[in-house]
C-alpha cells in the first residue's frame, strides 16, 4: 500500500510541477492497490485518487480519496442512466475506505472502472487544442495511429468513466485517450509506465502542433504592444475601473498578466473574434466565465475615451450574460452568481482577471493563458471549435459545483479587501499586517526599510501556494511625493487597488520647546503629517475610480490631544493627523470612504519608535530605567495594563472589519485609560 501511495504522490507532483501538463488544481491521478482490512484481516483491493479541489503539483496523502474498488464497480449495478449521473458522486461516500481522506471528485469513476493500475486524467494546453479542433478525431488518428483513441465530448462524471473503460477494453493497444474538448486520459500498469504514456500523449501533441502549425494563426498584428512603462502605468491607471466594475455583484480582487502570449495575441486582428467564442475546458470556463470583456480601442486611446468604453461594454457584457444564463436556466439551475467578466482583455496592455482572492483571480489569469494557448494550437492545425453553450451552461451551473462552493469555508471579514500599512516593516505597523492578513486582506506591507517589509510580507504569505497571494512588500519613504505615488501604484498592479489604508509611519524626537531645532521639527511634520495626507491623498484617488468605498486609518497618538512635556513637534504632529481625520472623514463620505483614528499611549514593547531613542528619552524625562518603561507607562494608567502593538491592530480591525460600517470620523483610544487624553 505505502508504496502505491508514494509512487502516486511522486508522479502527481512531477506532472504537476510543469504547466505544460496541466493547469494549477486541474486534472487527477489514481493508483489501485492492496490493503489489509483491519474488520476483516483479509487483502482489500482500494484505489487512492487525487480529491476535490486539490493541486497535483502540491499534493498530499490527505488530498487523497480512498476508494473500495470493488464498491466502486459494484455501482455500475445500479447506475440509472446518465440523465441521473449526479447521483453517483453521493454514492462515492459509500465505498470510501476507513476515515479522513479527501471528498471524491467528479472524475473518480473515470479512475475507478478503467482497467489499469494507474490512470492519470490531466488538461495540457496541447491535448486540449486537439481535442477542441474541428476535426479533432481524425487529428487524434493522424498524430497517435491507434495508440491514442478519440472519446467524444461527454461532461466528467459517471458516463464518461463507463466511455473511457469500454474504449480501452476495445482497443487492448491504447495507452490513453483525447478526450473531445476537454483533455487527456492516459493509463498504466505501473506508476513509471502511466507517467510516461501520459508524457509521450502531451509531447508527441506538441511536436506534431510545432512542425505542422502554422506560425501566425491569430492573423496580422493590428495593435502593437506598449513600451513595458508605459503599459504598466496605464494599466495601473485602469485597473481600479476595471475592479470596481467587476465588483458589481461581488467584491473582487484583481491580478494583471502582461505576458509575450498574452500581448501577442491582443495584438492580432483574429483575438476578438476567437475571444468571443469562449473557452472550452471545463477547468478552464468555471475560471474564466464563458467569455471575456474585450475591450476594442488601441491601447494608446485616451484613458477618458477608454473608461466611457469599458463602462459601455460592462452594461452590455452583463446584459449578455444574464441572456446566456436565463436561456438555458431551468427550474432546478442554482441562481446566477453575478454577471460581471473574471477576465477583461486591454489591447496593449493585457489581461486583468478578478476572484474572490488573489489566489483565485491569478488563477483565472492563468487558465485564460491555457486557453490562448489551446486557441493558438487549434487554429494553427486546423479552426478553433470549443463545446456548444449549453454545454459549457451545464458545467457553469452544475449543482455538483455548487455544492462544492457550498462546502467551502465561509469568506474571512476582511476578504476581498487589499490594506496598504505604512511603517509596516516592524512594531504596530507589522502587527497590523498580521492582523489584517489574519483577517482575510491582502496587504502591501509599506516601509522605508524595504528589507524590513519583506521580512513581514515574507512571513504574512509563509503558509500560502503562491506568498505574493497575500502580501507584497514596498519600499516607500513616505514624506516623498513621487515614492508615494509609486507604492500606491505597485498596490494597485499587485491586487488591483487599495481599499484600507493605515497612515502608521511615524517616529518621535523628544527635544524641549528650547531644545527643537527646526530640522526637528520638519523631519517629524514630514513624516507624519505631510506622510499622511500624501498617502491619503494617492489612495482616494484609487478608492474613488473603484466606487467600492474604502477605509483610511491614522494611527495617532494620545499625544494629539494631551500636554506632555518635551514633545511639542510630536505632539503636533499627531494633532495634524488627528484632524486631518476630521477634514478627510467630512469630504471622502460621499464615496462612502470613511476615516477614522487609533489613539495609542506607550507601545514599548515591539515599538520601533521606543528602540530608536524615544524609549531613551522617555524614560530619561520619567526618571525610570528603560528597560521599566513599559511597567511605567502601565501603572499611571486607569486599567494597569501594558498596550502592545497587537492591541493597535485590533482598534484597527474593529474599525474596519464591518462592524462599525457606519462609523466615520472617530478616534478611539487604546492606552489602557489616561484619563488627562479622554476625548472631550
Amino acid at each position: 500500500m505505502a508504496s502505491s501511495v508514494d509512487d502516486l504522490l511522486r508522479r502527481s507532483r512531477a506532472l504537476g510541477a510543469d504547466p505544460r501538463n496541466t493547469n494549477f488544481a486541474g486534472g487527477n491521478t489514481s493508483a489501485k492497490g492492496v490493503a489489509v482490512d483491519p474488520v476483516t484481516g483479509s487483502d482489500v483491493e482500494l484505489m487512492w485518487v487525487k480529491g476535490s479541489g486539490g493541486d497535483l503539483g502540491t499534493l498530499a496523502e490527505s488530498g487523497l480519496a480512498v476508494l473500495r474498488l470493488d464498491r466502486l464497480r459494484a455501482l455500475t449495478e445500479v447506475y440509472p442512466g446518465v440523465e441521473r449521473e449526479d447521483e453517483m458522486v453521493a454514492a462515492f461516500d459509500f465505498c470510501a475506505f476507513g476515515k479522513g481522506g479527501a471528498a471524491p471528485s467528479i472524475d473518480t469513476a473515470m479512475h475507478g472502472l478503467v482497467e489499469a493500475a494507474h490512470v492519470d486524467h490531466l488538461h495540457p494546453d496541447a491535448g486540449i487544442a486537439i481535442a477542441t479542433a474541428a476535426d479533432g478525431p481524425e487529428l487524434t488518428a493522424r498524430i497517435f495511429g491507434d495508440r491514442v483513441v478519440w472519446v467524444p465530448w461527454r461532461r466528467p462524471g459517471f458516463q464518461l468513466g463507463l466511455d473511457i473503460a469500454a474504449i480501452k477494453d476495445a482497443n487492448p493497444q491504447a495507452v490513453g485517450c483525447i478526450l473531445g474538448g476537454h483533455g487527456i486520459t492516459a493509463w498504466g500498469e505501473t506508476s513509471a509506465e502511466c507517467e510516461a504514456n501520459s508524457l509521450d500523449i502531451i509531447r508527441t501533441a506538441e511536436a506534431y502542433l510545432a512542425e505542422h502549425g502554422r506560425p501566425e494563426p491569430f492573423g496580422p498584428v493590428i495593435h502593437q504592444p506598449l513600451a513595458e512603462a508605459v503599459r504598466r502605468e496605464r494599466a495601473a491607471a485602469l485597473f481600479p475601473l476595471l475592479r470596481g466594475l467587476a465588483s458589481t455583484d461581488l467584491p473582487q480582487v484583481g491580478h494583471y498578466t502582461d505576458t509575450p502570449e498574452v500581448l501577442d495575441f491582443l495584438s492580432r486582428e483574429r483575438h476578438p473574434g476567437l475571444a468571443a467564442l469562449g473557452t472550452s475546458c471545463p477547468d478552464h470556463f468555471l475560471r474564466t466565465k464563458v467569455a471575456p470583456l474585450v475591450l476594442d480601442l488601441p491601447g494608446d486611446a485616451p484613458l477618458a475615451d477608454v473608461a466611457v468604453r469599458l463602462r459601455e461594454l460592462h452594461a452590455a457584457y452583463r446584459e449578455e450574460y444574464a441572456a446566456y444564463y436565463h436561456r438555458h436556466a431551468t427550474v432546478d439551475s442554482p441562481p446566477m452568481r453575478g454577471a460581471d467578466p473574471a477576465i477583461v482583455l486591454v489591447p496593449g496592455v493585457g489581461m486583468f482577471s478578478f476572484g474572490k482572492d488573489k489566489q483565485t483571480a491569478r488563477v483565472a489569469g492563468e487558465f485564460y493563458v491555457n486557453a490562448i494557448n489551446v486557441m493558438r494550437g487549434a487554429e494553427a492545425v486546423s479552426s478553433y471549435a470549443p463545446i456548444e453553450e449549453a454545454e459549457k451552461f451545464r458545467i457553469e451551473y452544475w449543482e455538483l459545483e455548487e455544492a462544492k462552493l457550498r462546502r467551502m469555508p465561509p469568506a474571512r471579514p476582511l476578504a476581498t479587501r487589499v490594506a496598504l500599512v505604512t511603517g509596516g516593516g516592524s512594531g504596530i505597523g507589522a502587527a497590523t499586517a498580521r492582523r489584517l492578513a489574519a483577517e482575510g486582506a491582502c496587504v502591501v506591507v509599506a516601509d522605508r526599510d524595504l528589507a524590513a517589509a519583506e521580512k513581514v510580507a515574507a512571513e504574512l504569505g509563509a503558509k500560502a501556494y503562491r506568498p505574493e497571494d497575500v502580501a507584497t512588500a514596498v519600499g516607500v519613504d513616505v514624506t516623498d511625493e513621487e515614492q508615494v505615488v509609486a507604492a500606491v501604484r505597485q498596490a494597485v498592479l499587485a491586487f488591483g487597488g487599495v481599499d484600507l489604508i493605515v497612515n502608521n509611519a511615524g517616529l518621535s524626537l523628544s527635544r524641549s520647546l528650547l531644545e527643537t531645532s527646526v530640522a526637528d521639527w520638519d523631519l517629524q511634520h514630514d513624516v507624519m503629517a505631510r506622510g499622511s495626507f500624501l498617502v491619503s491623498r494617492e489612495s482616494a484617488r484609487v478608492m474613488i475610480d473603484q466606487g467600492m468605498g474604502g477605509d483610511i486609518v491614522y494611527i495617532s497618538s494620545k499625544n494629539a490631544v494631551f500636554a506632555g512635556p518635551n514633545n511639542v513637534a510630536y505632539g503636533a504632529a499627531k494633532a495634524d493627523q488627528a484632524h486631518q481625520v476630521r477634514l478627510l472623514a467630512a469630504e471622502l463620505g460621499g464615496y462612502g470612504i470613511r476615516v477614522n483614528g487609533v489613539n495609542p499611549d506607550g507601545v514599548v514593547r515591539g515599538s520601533g519608535i521606543f528602540a530608536s531613542g524615544w524609549g531613551a528619552n522617555r524614560a530619561a524625562v520619567y526618571g525610570v530605567p528603560e528597560d521599566k518603561l513599559g511597567e511605567f507607562y502601565a501603572q499611571r494608567t486607569l486599567l494597569k495594563r501594558e498596550v502592545l502593538p497587537e492591541h493597535i491592530a485590533a482598534a484597527v480591525f474593529a474599525l474596519t472589519g464591518g462592524e462599525l460600517s457606519l462609523t466615520t470620523g472617530l478616534h478611539i483610544p487604546v492606552d489602557a485609560g489616561v484619563a488627562a487624553a479622554f476625548l472631550r
